[in-house]
């Protein structure tokens, strides 16, 4: 049965040179001002889109691979995502904008009481993508965690914020204009935190969430990203969004979401209050199905200019120089620092079976390579086909929705969208209208 389903855009990049090492870089956008990123985030809410994520990396990583990560803008510069989501939210009226935030960059106090200001400044439209990269910590005079130990800290950073918002309890905002009378002081918590990583102490000095005005404001709305056993409990007390990475299969889409689902109700949360798993999705839609088929013969056998190119932006993700390697040899485990993202060194292995097992090229080959959307082998399709897959897994995989990755430039926008929208709006899949409630209302109209 047809289904309507969430959907939402990845600037995959971050908020950097958009365009670079593309042609269409000559549509002549200046990357560093905000009209690029704002015609493309009406573009996203006239398709009827729920959110845009804009992805940051804090560090332009370690001091080997600093030229691999500026040298094609691949991995940096990156100007700061928080900064730019004020100007989405001027040129638009219901799509919520997700900025990427690192525990840390803010102190706790510092972080709820900016947060709180946009989620009122934007009508109830401010979610944020909590990461915990171990490698920016340097930057801010901490000293680095390991994986587990970087979900302590944010974990602990996240409830804090939490708590702050929540500071001027029941009764605490009186608002009678009639007495002059606005706020009742005995209804605030002090809060003296003293944990591991934080002391602080409350309230917060920013507007409560609730009815105020005429405004209904709730918190601001938590996706997270990581899918190991602690990233998915961190999303299971949390979060309201997983970003969702899983195989484009109907049974690995499901038990992804169960996987996400079960880490929920581990933290007690109910049936009707389960995070959102969206897919990450970057579909290449064509013309015709005899296009899709060229394009799929011509990656069969990828040359070593492609194979480099793929190994640029793995590097560009592990923070390690594979484009140096033999592709011809093995790769040795201990060239991935402590930094590196073991969810990272996962995808890069695929389905290997360890790093002993094949090849450098061997290892990259699948990834250059394309499949046909319509065979469950690949994301190249019509739009009609593409169409066919989301109708496909939310029929019979549950699926909540998918979130499109790549620039948010007009060009890829449009080369993404301008057929698939009609084509799903017919299907009743992707919303026409909007509801009053900000991005909460988004994932929760139905």
């Amino acid at each position: 049965m047809t289904r309507p389903q969430h959907f939402g855009w990845f600037l995959s990049r971050g908020f950097g040179p958009h365009g670079w090492g593309h042609p269409y870089l000559d549509w002549d956008y200046a990357w560093q001002r905000p009209e690029l990123y704002q015609h493309s985030a009406r573009e996203l809410e006239q398709a009827g889109f729920d959110l845009v994520i804009i992805e940051d990396a804090l560090s332009l990583g370690n001091p080997e691979t600093l030229d691999l990560r500026v040298r094609g803008a691949y991995g940096g510069p990156k100007l700061d995502p928080i900064s730019l989501a004020p100007y989405l939210f001027a040129a638009t009226s219901h799509i919520g904008v997700v900025p990427t935030v690192n525990p840390v960059q803010f102190p706790p106090y510092q972080a709820a009481r900016q947060f709180a200001t946009q989620q009122h400044l934007s009508g109830n439209r401010l979610g944020l993508n909590v990461v915990t990269d171990v490698g920016s910590a340097r930057h801010f005079g901490l000293e680095p965690l390991p994986h587990d130990g970087a979900y302590d800290r944010a974990e602990e950073w996240l409830t804090s914020v939490e708590d702050l918002w929540h500071s001027w309890g029941q009764g605490s905002l009186v608002n009678d204009r009639s007495t002059s009378h606005f706020a009742d002081g005995t209804h605030l918590d002090a809060i003296k935190h003293r944990g591991e990583y934080y002391s602080f102490d409350g309230p917060l000095n920013a507007l409560p969430f609730g009815d105020y005005d005429g405004a209904v404001t709730g918190d601001p709305i938590i996706i997270s990203p990581g899918s190991s056993p602690r990233g998915l409990a961190f999303t299971g007390r949390h979060s309201q969004v997983q970003l969702a990475l899983a195989s484009l299969d109907v049974d690995s889409i499901r038990t992804y979401r169960e996987r996400v689902h079960t880490a929920a109700r581990a933290q007690g949360r109910t049936e009707d209050d389960l995070p959102l798993a969206l897919l990450v999705f970057k579909p290449v839609i064509v013309s015709s199905t005899e296009e899709a088929q060229r394009l799929v013969d011509a990656s069969a056998n990828p040359d070593e200019a492609t194979l480099l190119q793929v190994a640029l932006g793995w590097s560009s993700d592990l923070e390690t120089d594979l484009t140096s390697l033999d592709l011809d040899k093995h790769i040795d485990p201990a060239i991935f620092g402590d930094h590196v993202s073991r969810g990272s060194i996962a995808g890069l292995l695929g389905g290997a079976d360890g790093f002993g097992s094949a090849t450098l090229r061997e290892l990259l080959i699948p990834k250059a390579r394309l499949g046909r959307i319509s065979e469950g082998a690949g994301v190249v399709g019509t739009a009609e086909e593409v169409a066919d897959f989301i109708e496909l897994v939310g029929a019979e995989a549950d699926n909540d929705g998918f979130i499109f990755s790549g620039d948010l430039h007009p060009v890829t926008v449009h080369r993404m969208l301008d057929e698939l929208v009609p084509i799903l709006r017919r299907r009743g899949i992707l919303r026409r209208e909007y509801g009053t409630a900000g991005l909460r209302g988004n994932l929760t109209d139905f």
